[in-house]
């Protein structure tokens, strides 16, 4: 192969072992006109040849660009029903984009292809846990001894030092330059009583895949929390209750069911259901706000659970990569009742729910984040 790709360019190079082999995987997948995808050079649709190509590509090349790679082969090429097969799911580097490919697949997966599947969608999620549960689980219970307040703080850690210097700047005493804390404030731990309630509301549509998975891990991490009664549901045009699988998130996301249509007027109704102390709960709707329902509903939905006393948080994804397509009129909707609707990272997402434990401003919360 000349370096360059054509003659006469002035290099006059070859390449040679690795980087030929390099060359060629790429040309395989990008190659341009009479190459790569379209010509004799290109995967094509042979199982063996792609099963190789992505062997390649995972000795030659670091593991966040196999995954773009990957990627960009399931959109160019009929990877996609290649991946029904379970030697090639043997061949693939593990991510969240392939996992939300095979969920979409799950309907139609034979069974010698399954077992390889959940063993692809197993490692992602045991990845994830690894990174997201101690962070999530810690932000949420510091948050919810911080709502807990209390004037009677059992010992020097629970006393909140901020409230109670302020509380007591009447009995400052300048000639000791001090404050002398006749009332303390604290923190009351009650960890053995369920003092919120939590429900994650997915939107199961094509678009919502990244954030499919993603909301499986934090529900099971925040299921696995005594103070918290966590709910996890799921919808397109029907509500599918998953709380009961909530300590297994590849089981939750086997229970999923990608694409279809969307009734978010519905999905809520349910979630309402599900509250029994609208004034200590949380609704997470993670959605792009597509609304094939009844719109008016939905918004009339939202407004009578904020009446109620609910904190309303809607997330247009969950994921690293942004607000995908959404409906701006309704997030306008929403943003006009005091319920902002955004984009969270599954990073930024722990410190979100701390803040909606704490009933902080959301609003506020999200602007700083964007900045």
């Amino acid at each position: 192969m000349v370096l360059g790709g054509g003659e006469g360019d002035g290099i006059g190079g070859s390449l040679q072992g690795v980087d030929a082999a390099m060359d060629g995987a790429l040309d395989a997948l990008y190659g341009g006109p009479g190459e790569g995808r379209a010509g004799t050079a290109g995967l094509g649709a042979s199982a063996p040849r792609v099963a190789r190509w992505l062997g390649d590509v995972r000795t030659y090349f670091p593991s966040t660009v196999v995954q773009v790679m990957q990627q960009d082969a399931i959109e160019r090429l009929d990877l996609t029903r290649l991946l029904l097969e379970p030697e090639m799911l043997e061949a693939v580097e593990p991510d969240v984009h392939l996992v939300g490919t095979l969920l979409a697949l799950n309907r139609v997966m034979p069974d010698k292809a399954r077992e390889s599947a959940r063993a692809v969608v197993r490692t992602v999620v045991s990845e994830l846990e690894r990174r997201l549960v101690h962070k999530t689980r810690s932000a949420v219970t510091g948050a919810l001894d911080r709502s807990a307040r209390t004037h009677r703080p059992r010992n020097a850690a629970d006393i909140d030092w901020d409230r109670t210097i302020r509380g007591n700047l009447k009995h400052y005493l300048p000639e000791r330059k001090t404050v002398v804390p006749v009332r303390l404030t604290g923190f009351a731990r009650r960890q053995r009583a369920v003092h919120r309630e939590v429900v994650l509301c997915v939107d199961q549509s094509g678009s919502m895949a990244e954030s499919v998975v993603y909301a499986s891990v934090f529900g099971a991490a925040l299921g696995g929390l005594r103070a918290l009664r966590m709910s996890l549901v799921v919808f397109d045009t029907a509500v599918v209750d998953l709380t009961g699988v909530l300590h297994d998130p590849v089981e939750v996301l086997f229970g999923t069911q990608l694409g279809g249509g969307t009734d978010i007027n519905r999905a809520l109704t349910y979630a309402q259901g599900l509250i029994g102390r609208p004034r200590d709960a949380v609704v997470v709707l993670i959605s792009d706000l597509y609304e094939g329902g009844v719109r008016e509903e939905m918004l009339r939905r939202v407004a009578e659970m904020r009446q109620a006393g609910v904190q309303v948080v809607v997330l247009l994804a969950l994921s690293d990569e942004g607000a995908p397509v959404y409906d701006h009129d309704n997030a306008a909707a929403l943003a006009a009742m005091g319920v902002p609707a955004f984009a969270c990272t599954p990073d930024a997402f722990p410190d979100l729910m701390a803040a909606a434990i704490e009933r902080r401003d959301l609003t506020q919360w999200a602007e700083r984040h964007a900045r």
